[in-house]
C-alpha cells in the first residue's frame, strides 16, 4: 500500500454556455433607474410645495392678512402675465434680456476659460495678471455700468458687456484653478517620457480644466443674467430689467414680481441647456460615473 495521500483537487468552473454573456450592463441600468424615480420625484414634491405656498399667499391675500399692495398676489401675478403676453410685451422682453445674457455668456466663458487655461504655460504672466483679476473679481458690476455706457453706448452692446464682463472672472479662475490642478507626476511622466508642453497641455492640462470650465457655466449662468439686467437698469428701453424698473418705480409690486420668475425660468432653462452640453462634453467622466 502507498503512504502517500492524493491531494484534494481544485474545483474547476464550468464554462458559460454558448450565446450568453454576464449581465454587465443590469447594475447601470438600475443606478439610473433609481436616479430616474429619485428625479421624478423631487419635481413632484417641489410643484406640491410650491402649490401649498401659492394657496397660502393667496389665502392670506383674500381674507386681508397679507398687503396685496406690498408683496402682490399669485392671482395679479397671473394677470400680469396673461395682459403682457397677449400685448406682445412679455415675449419682445424676454427675447430681448435672453439676447443679451446668452451672447454675455458665451463671450465671457470663452474670454476667461481661454485666458484661465492659456496662464498655464507662464507662471510669470499668471503673478503679473494675479493683482488685476483680483481688482476685476473685486470690482461690483454695477459700478462698471455708467462707464461701459459712456463706452459702448446705450444700446444693447453695453448689456451684453455687462453680462460678460459678470462672466469672466469667475470662468477664467474657474479654468485656471483647473488647469493648475493637473496631476504633476503625469506632467513629470510626459516630460520623461520626451513630450512636449503642447502635447503635455493637449492630454491632460485641457482635460483636466474641462471639468472645472464646465462648473463654471452652470455657475456663471445666473451671472450673466444679473449683469444683463444690471445693464438694463441703467439704461434701456426693452427687457426684463426695463420692466422690472419701470413696475418698481410704480410701486407694482405683482408687476415686479411677474418678470423676476421669468427670469428665473430662463435661468432654469440656461442650466438645462447647459447640462446637456456638459454630458456631451464630459461624456467620459458621465460613463466612469455611471459604472
Amino acid at each position: 500500500m502507498s503512504t502517500e495521500q492524493e491531494l484534494p483537487r481544485p474545483a474547476v468552473a464550468a464554462p458559460p454556455r454558448m450565446g450568453t454573456a454576464p449581465n454587465a450592463t443590469g447594475p447601470r441600468k438600475d443606478s439610473a433607474g433609481r436616479r430616474h424615480r429619485s428625479l421624478a420625484v423631487a419635481i413632484v414634491l417641489d410643484v406640491v410645495l410650491v402649490a401649498i405656498g401659492l394657496a397660502v399667499w393667496q389665502y392670506g391675500v383674500d381674507n386681508g392678512s397679507v398687503s396685496s399692495l406690498l408683496y402682490g398676489s399669485p392671482a395679479a401675478i397671473g394677470q400680469v402675465l396673461l395682459s403682457s403676453l397677449h400685448s406682445g410685451e412679455l415675449i419682445t422682453n424676454t427675447l430681448t434680456t435672453a439676447m443679451e445674457a446668452v451672447l454675455g455668456f458665451i463671450i465671457g466663458n470663452l474670454i476667461g476659460a481661454t485666458v484661465g487655461v492659456a496662464l498655464w504655460y507662464s507662471r510669470l504672466v499668471e503673478q503679473m495678471l494675479r493683482p488685476a483679476i483680483a481688482f476685476l473679481g473685486a470690482t461690483p458690476i454695477a459700478a462698471l455700468a455708467p462707464i461701459v455706457i459712456v463706452w459702448v453706448g446705450t444700446g444693447a452692446t453695453s448689456k451684453v458687456v455687462m453680462s460678460a464682463s459678470s462672466v469672466v472672472v469667475t470662468a477664467l479662475v474657474l479654468a485656471f484653478d483647473g488647469a493648475r490642478g493637473t496631476d504633476p507626476l503625469q506632467i513629470r511622466l510626459l516630460r520623461s517620457l520626451g513630450s512636449p508642453t503642447s502635447r503635455i497641455f493637449r492630454l491632460l492640462v485641457l482635460p483636466s480644466s474641462l471639468v472645472h470650465i464646465c462648473g463654471g457655466l452652470r455657475l456663471t449662468a445666473g451671472l450673466a443674467l444679473i449683469g444683463a439686467i444690471i445693464g438694463e437698469f441703467i439704461s434701456s428701453s426693452a427687457g426684463l430689467g426695463h420692466a422690472i424698473l419701470i413696475a418698481g418705480n410704480l410701486y407694482d409690486v405683482s408687476t415686479v414680481l411677474a418678470n423676476l420668475l421669468i427670469v428665473g425660468l430662463m435661468s432654469l432653462l440656461l442650466l438645462g441647456a447647459i447640462g446637456r452640453l456638459e454630458r456631451r462634453i464630459l461624456r467620459w467622466r458621465f460613463l466612469a460615473l455611471s459604472a
